[in-house]
């Protein structure tokens, strides 16, 4: 029986052919931060194929939502369900009109699903898929995935795609109560292009022995970061040129060198060259389900129960086999149907290879929890799951090998041991909930207080998972509040799946909140438009957090979360942080007394490339964009800002003039005056000051680089100056029918009028009027300077460039000319900032930096990168997609449920996972760390001594209180980084009699100031004793 060939299915255009060869458009303002995660061959591949999905509860619906939103070609959800009340706490598609008509699923959430992404074709069908149904229907298929099926119809199935040419992909997942399965299987062998999706590695060559194995030794601190068994080949090297070209397998010696094959043959190396890793395509070998059940290869979560997965695989096998013998699952909190579970668990379990040991605890809650659902699960093993179907059509990454277990048993194993009333259900939205968490975390739940901070991806998601929670909607007590600034973009519809193409240009805030209203009409959420940030802290107050009962952030900058971090450790309050690049994802929850905090620990800041290196010696494509980019903010944004503050100081040319004759020093006149007197009129000076700036940046910069150094140049050691990593430039001719030359001048001259307002049509731009301008630019002939070239490193770029008395003077002629010329009147004072605005296509700001950095690539023979490429290095652009940002979303659910029940320390994991490889990895989150003072006086970062003070309280009076409150008496004060207290410090010992109000300057609100004290070391040579943060109160009516 054909399950889409019936009156029963919508949107009947679903007879796709198998994948075709033709080219689709990618439409890159909605889909660009996913190309940089996918590529286009990927989303190529995506956009041809097509999925059968069956089974569309709160897990099918997970991964509907992230396959479409992903752009696959098309999409057929299957179900026979009609629509339950409890459905409306699990599928967040699903509404209360649709429980009430009695609807099938797959139909009343198909127009909802269609919505996410008008690229792809969806359809539903709602005829029964069993034992007896003829499944030829699915060779229509690339991927089909199973959820809600039974074992047996699983086996069936997945033969069937094992038997096609070339195999359907297969891939089955279940959420049951507390626990999740997930298996797939591709195939006997399964091609994959990219195992990684990381960039291809880029090694500098310092040197390469003459030897059997050769030993390629990189340059100094600057690690290869390869593993053995991959793959480099070789370009630019001197001397060795044979092994330019050549592909070597290499074998790692220490990480900053490896060796390759036998190298005793040839030249000797002299100087320079690049390794760069070659990606090789890998294949995977897959078992079907038959073979996979007896012998389960699992991918290992948790470290701490590596014997777990198995365990929970003959569990689940119980439970298949349980509603195969009894047509149901267990009852909830049947204590006999869980016995009768761990018979046939440990059946099962001397029926597999491995014969794993029964573990009666998870057989139990599997037993108990196996009717419930718990929807964060399904939002983490939903997101993991649509990864597996993307890399299913495309051969992007690697895929799971072959079954994955999550489980949320921390949420029940401290529960103790509630009644068993606590889980039954009672006939509403959230008795698949209550039956594996228990009513009582359920009335918690709906009574929080919750600040979510961001709603973008991660957000929206998070929304979804409060309304299916319940979070936020009881009767007297519960709120959500959440913040964002930002306007809904285009290319935010790719992953923030509550916005819609209506929505762009509308606050995610208030849109986000209106959308989560729609699921769940209970939820109470108060929606801002605010940055969360010390200039928000009267909206933000002490006050604010502290009725607060978890903070949730939500952000894309670590700036923020520093802060937002800060605030919850200054006022006590739990927060879950979290973040996604790419593929991959990290969750850390930070509890007060029990964890440490964000700010306990801080990554290795960014590695800034030096000066000299942007400036004269770039050696990477990375290099050039960072150029143009600069180039970009100096000429169109800091130099226009710099001249309209000038002219809003000094009213008038004629004033300034006459300051300067005077000898006044006017900060920023030299360069004020010569944009002025540079400032074009017209169009045609736009493409003249365009065409000046092309020879000038990639024609005499070269030239003047080699009359500094020519290439024979030598070190004092006797080493050539121009060697790897530094590279001879060598000048670019200026051709008009060059294209990434007409590009740079086309791109320039438009925002020199931008800046300017001179008026342009797109005539303008067009390539005649352009050449018919150029032709008629007459360009001087270089000129060495006296200029010194920067060569050192460590140095860094000059913040003021004193004047001359030469550029004084010219200035003062420059200024004279333009007042006489009346080119220095109030409108000429003036000029537009652009601000960079990378997702505007048409508003050349990406052309003119891919342009300016290629030019630049070219001129010192760097590969050049495509506009792609540019625009996420220029834009610092974090690659994204759906599938990581619902999987971070759901670990982050089930971390707050644990702290929402106020659960100990270890029932809480942070998480890390890489969907590419896949890895995921949960740990044990940082233990507070305790510091000792002395005498048994410790303290942890969640500690505060409050001292009240008066308004006459004065500085020894802080340190006397101090002393009789806790016992030891502070040798310094700080407040931030102000010292109020250093004894060495000259004139601290009078401060000793100053009030604390005049010491501390508060704030006219701030009621209280936090300071830092440390003690007296027990011995002269030690340094002082770090001390807790100490509150003092302005006044004593006050805590």
């Amino acid at each position: 029986m054909d399950v889409n060939d019936n009156k029963n299915t919508t949107r009947t255009n679903i007879n796709f052919p198998t994948m075709s060869t033709d080219y689709v458009e990618i439409d890159d303002a909605l889909y660009s931060r996913q190309r940089y995660v996918l590529g286009d061959t990927a989303m190529q591949k995506m956009a041809k194929s097509c999925v059968f999905l069956s089974g569309i509860g709160g897990l099918g619906l997970e991964i509907a939502k992230n396959i479409v939103l992903a752009g696959i070609k098309a999409l057929t959800i299957h179900d026979t369900e009609i629509c339950q009340p409890w459905d409306l706490g699990t599928n967040f598609f699903i509404c209360e009109n649709d429980v009430l008509k009695r609807r099938n699923r797959a139909e009343a959430v198909l127009q909802h699903i269609a919505e996410l992404n008008p690229y792809v074709h969806v359809s539903s069908s709602s005829l029964p898929l069993n034992e007896t149904t003829d499944l030829s229907f699915l060779d229509k298929y690339q991927c089909v995935v199973l959820t809600e099926c039974r074992l047996s119809l699983q086996k069936k199935i997945n033969a069937f795609c094992r038997s096609q040419c070339p195999p359907i992909k297969f891939i089955s997942a279940d959420v049951h109560g507390i626990w999740s399965r997930l298996f797939c299987d591709f195939g006997d062998e399964f091609e994959v292009s990219d195992t990684t999706g990381e960039e291809p590695k880029e090694i500098f060559i310092s040197n390469i022995t003459q030897a059997n194995p050769g030993i390629v030794t990189c340059l100094e601190n600057r690690p290869h970061k390869l593993q053995s068994g991959q793959f480099v080949t070789f370009r630019e090297i001197n001397g060795m040129t044979a092994l330019n070209g050549s592909i070597q397998q290499i074998t790692v010696v220490s990480p900053f060198s490896f060796h390759i094959g036998d190298t005793t043959k040839l030249e000797p190396y002299l100087h320079g060259g690049i390794a760069v890793q070659v990606k090789t395509p890998k294949v995977f070998h897959f078992e079907s389900l038959e073979k996979q059940i007896k012998h389960a290869k699992c991918l290992v979560a948790d470290f701490s129960k590596p014997e777990a997965p198995l365990q929970i695989h003959t569990a689940m096998l119980a439970l298949d086999q349980f509603q195969e013998y009894y047509n149901r699952k267990p009852h909830i909190r049947s204590q006999q149907d869980s016995e009768e579970l761990l018979k046939l668990a440990t059946f099962i379990s001397s029926t597999l290879e491995e014969k794993p040991e029964v573990n009666a605890d998870i057989v139990n809650w599997l037993s108990w929890t196996a009717q419930g659902f718990l929807p964060p699960l399904a939002a983490a093993v939903g997101g993991i799951a649509s990864q597996e179907v993307l890399k299913a059509v495309t051969g992007k990454f690697s895929p799971l090998c072959q079954w994955l277990y999550i489980e949320a048993a921390d949420l029940v194993e401290s529960l103790g041991k509630p009644e068993r009333e606590e889980f039954l259900p009672r006939g509403d939205r959230y008795d698949a909930l209550r039956a594996c968490i228990g009513d009582s975390l359920c009335q918690k739940l709906q009574n929080l207080n919750i600040f979510l901070v961001g709603c973008g991806a991660i957000g929206c998601e998070m929304l979804k998972n409060f309304a299916l929670l319940g979070i936020g909607t009881g009767k007297e007590k519960g709120m959500i509040t959440i913040t964002d600034p930002d306007l809904i973009e285009k290319s935010n519809l790719n992953r923030q799946f509550l916005f819609r193409p209506h929505h762009i240009q509308k606050p995610k805030s208030y849109t986000a909140a209106a959308a989560t209203v729609k699921i769940n009409p209970q939820i109470k959420i108060d929606a801002h438009l605010n940055k969360v940030c010390p200039a928000t802290e009267a909206i933000y107050s002490d006050e604010f957090y502290t009725q607060q009962d978890i903070i949730i952030t939500a952000l894309d900058n670590v700036e923020a979360r520093r802060y937002v971090d800060s605030r919850c450790l200054a006022n006590l309050r739990p927060l879950i942080d979290s973040g996604t690049m790419g593929t991959k994802g990290h969750t850390e929850v930070i509890v007060p007394h029990l964890t440490e905090s964000y700010n306990s620990h801080r990554d290795p800041p960014e590695e800034e490339i030096p000066f000299c290196t942007l400036k004269s010696f770039p050696a990477a494509i990375e290099h050039t964009i960072q150029w143009a980019r600069d180039k970009f903010e100096s000429s169109f944004s800091h130099k226009p800002s710099l001249f309209n503050k000038f002219w809003q100081t000094y009213h008038s040319a004629e004033e300034v003039l006459q300051k300067i004759q005077t000898g006044q020093s006017l900060e920023g006149s030299s360069q004020v005056i010569k944009l002025l007197s540079r400032r074009p009129r017209n169009w045609f000076q736009c493409v003249e000051l365009a065409r000046l700036k092309f020879e000038k940046y990639f024609n005499h910069k070269a030239l003047q680089l080699l009359h500094c150094f020519p290439l024979d140049t030598r070190l004092r050691d006797g080493s050539l100056f121009w060697q790897s990593p530094k590279r001879p430039p060598s000048p670019i001719k200026f051709e008009l029918n060059e294209p990434l030359h007409f590009s740079f001048i086309q791109s320039a001259a438009k925002l020199y009028a931008s800046i300017y307002c001179i008026p342009f049509t797109e005539k303008d731009l067009s390539p005649d009027a352009l050449f018919s301008i150029l032709s008629n630019i007459k360009i001087e002939e270089f000129k060495p300077s006296k200029k010194v070239v920067q060569t050192d490193e460590a140095a860094r770029k000059p913040d003021h460039v004193p004047i001359s008395s030469e550029e004084e003077r010219t200035a003062i002629f420059q200024l004279k000319r333009a007042i006489s010329s009346n080119e220095a009147t109030t409108s000429d004072l003036q000029m537009a900032v652009l601000s960079f605005e990378k997702d505007d296509d048409h508003n050349g700001h990406v052309d003119f930096i891919t342009a300016a950095s290629n030019l630049r690539a070219k001129m010192y023979s760097i590969e050049p990168a495509n506009r792609l490429k540019t625009k996420r290095i220029a834009g610092k652009i974090i690659p994204a997609i759906a599938t990581s940002t619902a999987a971070v979303s759901g670990l982050v659910a089930l971390e707050m449920l644990k702290v929402a029940g106020g659960y100990p320390f270890e029932a809480y994991k942070n998480c890390f996972f890489n969907l590419a490889i896949p890895i995921m990895v949960f740990t044990e989150t940082s233990e507070v760390r305790k510091t000792e003072i002395r005498n048994g006086i410790t303290f942890t970062i969640w500690d505060r001594w409050i001292i009240h003070g008066k308004e006459d309280f004065t500085l020894l009076d802080f340190i006397n209180a101090v002393k009789e409150k806790y016992g030891l008496e502070p040798t310094m004060v700080v407040q931030g980084v102000k010292m109020l207290y250093v004894p060495i410090m000259p004139g601290h010992a009078k401060r000793l009699k100053l009030t604390m109000h005049k010491l501390a300057k508060p704030s006219t609100e701030k009621k209280y100031v936090d300071l830092t004290v440390s003690f007296a070391p027990d011995s002269d040579e030690d340094e002082d004793l770090p001390g807790p943060p100490v509150r003092y109160y302005f006044n004593d009516d006050t805590d």
